[in-house]
């Protein structure tokens, strides 16, 4: 079993560094206090913090030795029996565990991309011409990520439906998730310093689960010509716990090959994914105890690998800081089942999901809760990833 890192706080406590234990949550502060990173030669203050980005700026070194510390450790189920440090998941809070300074959203799915491209346009025309030879992005609003468990109000907004010349003011009624994963920046380049891809993934501490909520109508209408704006950076919702992109080593996989060719700076010797699943549940409004499971869809459906898309931000020079996200686009496998939003799992509403009898859904309502889980699982090892479940509340106007 392997540890993930997040932030926690007990009851009118301060927070602090947590590792994640199957069901036990672990401070670190605690650990630290007791010696156990003595030889680390790490201040015990960078334990006692609101963030991980000064425990991640340590350094690799440092932190996977933290890791293997504390893996080895708590691996003594003795070591967990009657002790402060560690604490049952149910009696803590969970918080956003990364100080995000700037957010990137990246279009790499090419199932998704194909498929909104095929509603919209038209199947032999659904991938835009640069789509295959960059990974396309935009910067989105850091501001508006919150961890799982924080809910959010029905997004306003302008909305056409019937391409009139006047649009409305109203709620979303398309109000939609988006099915990612985030990559949290560990290392920084200097302002004007391209990285390599084959040192890509030298900067990566980690990743993440992300629900990039949309309302569709709103993009529908703003999209054109600058993209989304209103309909994505209301929020999105992150999960708690980072897991370190060496503890996915097993779980490496191979990338679909590319074709056409990309320009040399995209190109990789050795083009890896990470078979990671993903599944998305809706427990909607009349039982809200009750999880439906509508799409089960895997981190490796990428055609643009996280090293491409670090390489391609900063080939021109951008700088990327430590805790700084790039996530990846809605992930949608090849089978409507694995389908990352609702856009693509109704085909632009036209298809409702039947939940069960008498309850179906083309796209979210107020009081719904959406949640999605990951895990890594190979060999009978496997890699939790937790969730990120949030409730969509009524718009405040």
């Amino acid at each position: 079993m392997s540890i993930a890192f997040g932030i926690f706080s007990v009851k009118n406590g301060k927070k602090r560094l947590a590792a994640k234990w199957g069901n036990w949550v672990i401070d670190l502060y605690a650990l630290a206090h007791l010696g156990h990173f003595d030889h680390l030669d790490i201040k015990k203050s960078v334990f006692k913090n609101d963030f991980l980005n000064d425990f991640i700026a340590l350094g690799k070194t440092k932190t996977n030795a933290v890791r293997e510390v504390s893996e080895a450790f708590l691996s003594n189920e003795q070591n967990l029996e009657n002790q402060s440090f560690a604490h049952h998941a149910t009696a803590v809070e969970l918080h956003l565990p990364i100080r995000i300074g700037d957010y990137t959203d990246f279009y790499s799915s090419e199932q998704h991309a194909f498929n909104v491209g095929a509603m919209f346009r038209d199947p032999a025309n659904a991938l835009l011409p640069n789509w295959k030879h960059l990974p396309v992005a935009y910067h989105g609003r850091a501001s508006s990520i919150f961890v799982s468990g924080t809910n959010f109000h029905r997004p306003n907004g302008q909305i056409n439906a019937s391409d009139t010349t006047m649009p409305t003011f109203s709620a979303t009624k398309r109000l939609d998730i988006e099915l990612e994963m985030a990559t949290v920046i560990g290392k920084p380049n200097l302002i004007g310093n391209a990285i390599n891809i084959d040192q890509a993934e030298d900067h990566v501490f980690g990743f993440m689960l992300f629900n990039d909520w949309s309302a569709r109508d709103i993009q529908r209408w703003e999209y054109v010509p600058l993209g989304p704006f209103l309909a994505k950076n209301f929020f999105s919702s992150l999960s708690p716990w980072v897991i370190p992109i060496e503890v996915l080593a097993p779980f490496r996989t191979p990338a679909e090959t590319q074709n056409p060719e990309v320009l040399p700076y995209l190109r990789e010797e050795n083009r890896q994914c990470f078979d990671v699943n993903l599944e998305v549940y809706i427990l909607p409004k009349e039982l809200p105890q009750q999880e439906f499971l509508i799409s089960k869809s895997n981190f490796k459906y990428l055609y643009w690998t996280v090293a491409q898309q670090i390489a391609h931000h900063t080939v021109n020079g951008c700088n990327l800081n430590v805790g700084d996200l790039l996530a990846s686009g809605t992930i949608s496998g090849k089978t409507p089942d694995s389908y990352g939003s609702l856009l693509e799992l109704t085909w632009g509403g036209k298809n409702p999901i039947q939940l069960t009898e008498g309850i179906s859904r083309t796209f979210l309502e107020d009081g719904d809760t959406i949640v999605i889980k990951g895990f890594a699982e190979k060999h009978g090892s496997r890699v939790d990833f937790g969730e990120v479940r949030t409730t969509v509340l009524p718009t405040m106007i």
